[in-house]
Parts: structure tokens; sequence; C-alpha cells
């Protein structure tokens, strides 16, 4: 009958434990962005392949053939003179528990629901002065590689109005009563400790390159990785092709990325991203990537006299050594670009030569234009002229009224005041009529 009752005591103090959240464990990892966990410059010769470790034991993939006996909580004790620290019991997310002291069985209790509503608190059911010391509730996530842990004091004590709970500036010190239940309060509701997830789903790396002076918000996606295996390619065309990642880097937690026939184009900043939403996981490893030229191995010197560079064949080419990239892709694109800029400086000079030959001819036919203009307009002047003067002597001649002794005279001065054209004059046939008269 006693200890029906300690243990409806027992499952009354687990439903009030929420109350004692001030001792409670950590509530686990913050999940917020991507941290920097390392940052490396490397060089590389053009030519070769360069790899960018990235790796993490913590994204290692494997399927929960234990039946999710992946995640255990375990209590030890140590100091109170038991010597070195003890396990007490350990209670898997299955609910299976087991305890180690046959002494212990029936007296130290777990609550089979602690992995569904995140309370780990170990209940004693009768306080002894051998339970006195240092309890330690760890919490262990093989998976996520999570190990969390929280230490608690025990003290027994006889006088009941020492009995309570209080904060030493590290960890809980509880005081109960010799015979008197005590309860060990660990409680963490973190969803990594609560929840179950389709874990493949979960988990995803990707990779990012930034070219020289692009900022890490504007930078291109090369890969996308999961760990059910699908896999996405992005990228410039140039690049998409010779970046790869081991095809088995969910099993070993190698996600290194590995660049062939590396060109001088390649620079720039790569980023490795892990992501474990699961597990919490959020890190990121960045890597300046520089690319030099390959060094050039001199040729051996043939000592003189052995016939030897007369009878050996010729060396290879030190520019096929090299690789066809810089060859065919860089050197005829800088001499395009030398033409074409030639080019742009002919048309813009013969363009140029039209033009001004187009504004000479132009101008000399105005020039032209006008001077004829200017010699016709003089004759039609010189002839309206003549007319205005022929008129005024025509008007001069009638306004003269003159009376002439003969008509001899008469004609003379006619003659003399009218523009009229001259006439043929018989001078025989006058002197005639002067000698009739």
């Amino acid at each position: 009958m006693e200890l029906l009752s300690r243990v409806l005591l027992w499952k009354l103090v687990l439903l009030q434990g929420t109350a004692v959240l001030a001792f409670s464990g950590p509530s686990g990892p913050a999940t917020a962005g991507s941290a920097v966990v390392s940052e490396a410059a490397v060089n590389w010769a053009a030519g070769g392949g360069a790899v960018l470790r990235c790796q993490s034991p913590r994204m290692v993939w494997t399927q929960d053939r234990l039946h999710d006996h992946q995640r255990v909580v375990h209590w030890d004790l140590s100091g109170g003179g038991h010597g070195p620290a003890r396990r007490l019991m350990d209670m898997y997310s299955a609910g299976e528990q087991r305890v180690y002291e046959p002494r212990d069985r029936g007296r130290l209790l777990l609550s089979p629901a602690a992995f569904h509503d995140g309370n780990f608190s170990l209940l004693i059911l009768a306080a002894e002065e051998t339970d006195e010391g240092l309890y330690t509730c760890n919490l262990h996530h093989h998976y996520c590689h999570l190990y969390e842990s929280l230490a608690i004091r025990l003290e027994v004590t006889d006088d009941p109005l020492a009995a309570g709970a209080r904060w030493d500036g590290e960890k809980e010190v509880l005081a109960v009563e010799r015979g008197a239940p005590a309860l060990l309060t660990c409680v963490n509701r973190a969803h990594v400790w609560t929840d179950r997830h389709v874990e493949e789903a979960q988990q995803v790396v990707h990779w990012d390159r930034q070219p020289p002076g692009v900022p890490h918000d504007r930078a291109d996606r090369l890969l996308d990785l999961y760990a059910s295996g699908e896999r996405r390619a992005y990228g410039p065309p140039f690049l998409r092709d010779r970046v790869t990642v081991g095809a088995d880097a969910f099993a070993r937690g190698d996600f290194s990325l590995r660049i062939d026939r590396l060109e001088l184009a390649d620079e720039g900043t790569y980023s490795c991203h892990l992501h474990h939403h699961y597990c919490g996981l959020h890190e990121r490893r960045v890597f300046h990537l520089k690319v030099t030229e390959p060094a050039v191995e001199p040729r051996p010197r043939d000592s003189p006299g052995n016939g030897s560079s007369h009878s050996s064949a010729p060396g290879p080419d030190p520019t096929l050594a090299r690789g066809h990239s810089v060859i065919n892709v860089i050197v005829p694109e800088g001499r395009a670009h030398f033409f074409q800029q030639l080019g742009y400086v002919l048309a813009t000079l013969l363009l140029f030569i039209l033009l001004l030959i187009t504004v000479v001819l132009a101008t000399r036919y105005e020039y032209s234009d006008k001077k004829l203009g200017k010699s016709k307009g003089k004759d039609v002047n010189m002839a309206e002229l003549t007319v205005v003067s022929g008129d005024q002597t025509l008007y001069r001649g009638e306004d003269i009224q003159l009376d002439y002794k003969n008509n001899i005279l008469k004609e003379r001065a006619e003659l003399a005041h009218s523009p009229l054209p001259a006439k043929n004059i018989d001078l025989d046939k006058e002197f005639r009529k002067e000698y009739c008269k």
C-alpha cells in the first residue's frame, strides 16, 4: 500500500514538473542562418584540377535500422563516497529502460513518454543517505552527433525545514528529507529530442560561386545535393560540366568540390553550405580561389660532344602541356578584339573623309551659283536703265516745242533728241533739194 501511494505521488510530481523550468537543460541548438565556420584562400595552376575541401561527419546519412535507438538519455552519479562516476539507468527513444544496480530497480523511475513530452526527470522514491552526490542527466543523439548534459546535486537531510531547491551559481542543489521522494528535474523540449522527421528530406548541401566583385547575396548556384540522391546542376555552361562532387558524399560526409581543367575565368569565391534541418546544423565554408599561370619547366641542356642533340627527338611543346584552354580561348579572342577595334577606327576615318568631300563640293556649287546670279542681275539692270533713259529722252523731246526755219534743221534736231535708229540718207538727193531751194 505504501509503494502504491509513492507511485501515485511520483505521477503527480511529473505532471507538475513543468513548473520547475528554471532548472531545465538547454533548449537545443539554434537554427539561425548559416554560420561561417572556415574561410581560406587557395591557389591552383591553370590546366590542372582543383579540390575545395568541405567535410562534416554530422552530415553523414545513415538509416535508422535500430528502430529509433539513436536517441538515448542516461543518468550518472558521482561523489558521495561511491568512488568514480557510475551509470544508474538509461532509456532509448523507443521506450526501453535499463537499470544497472539491482538495489535501484523499483526505486529509480523515468517517464516512458520522456521522448514525446521532453521530460527526462529522474524520480527516487525513497531518498537515502547513500543517494547523495552529483547527478548528471545526459542526452545523446547519435544520428545528429548532439551531446547535452545537466548537473544536479542531491543532499539528504533529517531537518524538514532544510528541504528545498536552490541555485549555487552553476547548478541546482536539491535538499530532501530522508525517506522522502526526490525529483531531479531535466526538461528539454527541443524538437530534435521529441519529434521524428523524414531524415533524407532534411539534409541538403549546395555550392555557390561569386565572380570577382560580386557580393554574397548575388552569388550563382552551382550544385544542389540531397540525401535522397537527387542532384541539380546550375551555373554558367563553361563551368557546369567541369565541377563534380563524389557520388557517396552523404555516406562519407565529404562534399568536396572538384574542378577539372581549371581556367583563368574560374577565379572567384566558392561557398559550401551544409544544412541539416532535423539536427539544426547550418554551416558555411568559404574558399577564395585564385588561378595562376602554370610553371614552365626548363628544358634540360645536352652536354656538348655526346651527339645527343642530333639523335634525340624534339621535346614536347610546352604550350600543349599547359592545356588547350588558354590557347584556344584567350589568345584568339584577344586578336579578334584588336582587329575589331582597328576596323572601327578605319570606318570612322573613311566616313569623316567622305563627309569632308561632300561639304567641299556643296560649298563650291553654292559659290558658283551666287556668282552667276550676280552677273545676270547686272545685265537686267543695264537694260532697264537704257529703257528708262530712252523714255526720259522721248519725254523731253515731246516737251520741247521749237520753231525751225526749214525742214533740215528740224530733222537734225529730232535726230539729236530721238534714240531712233539711224536712217540711210542719200547725200546727192539732199544736195539737190537744197540747190532747188
